[in-house]
């Protein structure tokens, strides 16, 4: 074996050796105490001084080499929670099970689920490289909780672990060429209605079901026309209430706000005729295909006959919840004025739950101007007082507006083109990164985003291209280095 293909090996298996540690803790964002407690016990175990904060963050410091201790402090960062999704039919409790890993030559996958290399790979990659770089100056790992869902641990990070730092790579990217130097702020916004429920009126009862969309991350595949099944369901429902009376049972549908969902299921009492709903159902499917078929490939409505529910919405609610889900734009609202084919401000209508008593929708719109996170506020209250619902305005995460003097974007783009013999791609982007609430806490901050490229995040076809492991931590390791001579 060469010399740089058994370099190569050793980088590439003693990073996955980093990510099966995380990949067998269950991580759902919220929920990371176990995997939070983890960290802390292994990283303190390395030699680094380790803190775990009140929201399960983790800090770790590493003494700079000899001779680097003037340098100034690095911080890598990333987040230990991950979307947990999973194919239809497949066993998996995101609170309790494993991923199960799946290699090939090319490529690390999970067996039915999503991998969570989003951003587990990010934080194997940070762990490796503290445990193995020489020659550089003081290293802070932060790993910080509820990063996909609501960034709780960002918001809730001291600015004292950012106050002392001057450079911070967030590993948190999906490109292993290309280089972020800004991200898009977001708002969480949900609707909830109270219930009211009755016996139904007729017995004939059926399920309707929209699966085989694409899905996908809500910012970084918004702009590529995907369908949304939630809206898909709702507008087939809608149109099959103007041929009779639609009793609804219930309607739920997506996996996470920020991702795009790609099924839902409706169960409904009806007394209109079986080849009716299949002719609606025939014609939405086309209209779906004819708006969205140069993207998604297929999609499946299967109608099944079954038990009656012992009850149903009022009319009244059924009537309010689909006029909410068809008003509710998703997708893209506007594009950048200012950077060809970027998304300026997007949303995503990401979940529906309901229970015996009430129905909870989650959306979440994005955009790279604070302000227009402002509008939606509004629009969100409009909206609810249209159609009987309460409006909760959540938490508005702020955007990371790109610094033109970067001295670390400079440095990391220098370096990826002496190792790679091409340029990187440098980029904002229209998605969320903690590099915003960084911003907020030390607006010196040097920072960038890097990460190796996976493919079809937030969903079970998730994958990691393994060949662009070792590029990654060569760039960090050389970036490092390069910051320890300043």
């Amino acid at each position: 074996m060469k010399q740089n293909d058994a370099e190569k090996d050793t980088i590439l298996e003693g990073v996955l050796a980093e990510f099966a540690k995380l990949a067998a803790i269950p991580r759902k964002s919220g929920h990371e105490k176990a995997v939070s407690d983890f960290l802390k016990d292994y990283l303190t175990g390395l030699g680094f001084t380790v803190t775990q904060d009140e929201a399960n963050n983790i800090i770790a410091d590493k003494k700079a080499s000899a001779g680097f201790e003037q340098a100034p402090l690095t911080i890598l960062q990333g987040h230990m929670d991950m979307v947990c999704v999973a194919e239809e039919g497949y066993a998996y409790d995101p609170l309790k099970d494993p991923i199960k890993l799946v290699r090939t030559d090319e490529f690390l996958s999970a067996e039915g689920t999503s991998l969570g290399a989003d951003d587990g790979i990010g934080v194997a990659e940070a762990i490796y490289i503290m445990k193995t770089a020489k020659d550089h100056g003081p290293l802070r790992l932060i790993v910080t909780t509820d990063e996909e869902q609501s960034m709780t641990g960002a918001i809730r990070l001291s600015a004292d672990h950012l106050k002392d730092a001057s450079f911070l790579i967030n590993c948190d990217s999906e490109n292993y060429d290309e280089l972020t130097v800004g991200s898009a702020g977001s708002l969480d916004l949900d609707f909830t209605r109270e219930l009211k429920r009755v016996e139904p009126e007729t017995s004939a009862a059926w399920q309707i079901e929209v699966k085989g969309l694409r899905g996908g991350h809500s910012g970084e595949r918004i702009g590529d026309g995907r369908g949304n099944a939630i809206r898909t369901l709702a507008m087939i429902l809608t149109e099959l209430a103007k041929k009779g009376e639609i009793e609804l049972a219930s309607l739920t549908g997506g996996k996470a706000r920020n991702a795009i969902p790609n099924d839902a299921k409706a169960v409904f009492v009806t007394d209109i005729a079986k080849e009716d709903i299949e002719a609606v159902i025939k014609d939405q499917q086309e209209r779906f295909m004819q708006m969205y078929g140069n993207v998604e490939q297929q999609i499946l409505v299967p109608l099944t006959s079954i038990e009656a529910p012992q009850n149903v919405l009022k009319a009244g609610d059924t009537q309010r919840l689909l006029r909410l889900l068809t008003i509710l734009h998703t997708g893209v609202y506007s594009m950048s004025s200012v950077i060809p084919g970027l998304v300026e401000t997007s949303a995503n209508l990401g979940v529906v739950n309901m229970s015996e008593d009430e129905v909870e929708i989650q959306f979440f719109p994005r955009s790279a101007i604070d302000q227009k996170l402002d509008e939606f506020r509004q629009y969100a209250e409009t909206v609810a007082a249209l159609t009987g619902f309460t409006a909760h305005i959540g938490t508005q995460s702020p955007g990371w507006k790109e610094n033109k003097d970067s001295r670390l974007a400079k440095i990391v783009a220098e370096t990826f083109a002496e190792q790679n013999g091409k340029p990187m791609k440098v980029e904002t982007i229209h998605a969320g990164l903690e590099c915003g609430w960084h911003f907020r806490k030390n607006p010196k901050l040097d920072m960038v985003s890097i990460g190796v490229t996976t493919k079809d995040i937030h969903s079970p076809n998730e994958h990691l291209v393994l060949a662009t492991v070792k590029p990654q931590v060569d760039l960090i390791i050389e970036t490092l280095h390069k910051i320890a001579k300043l």
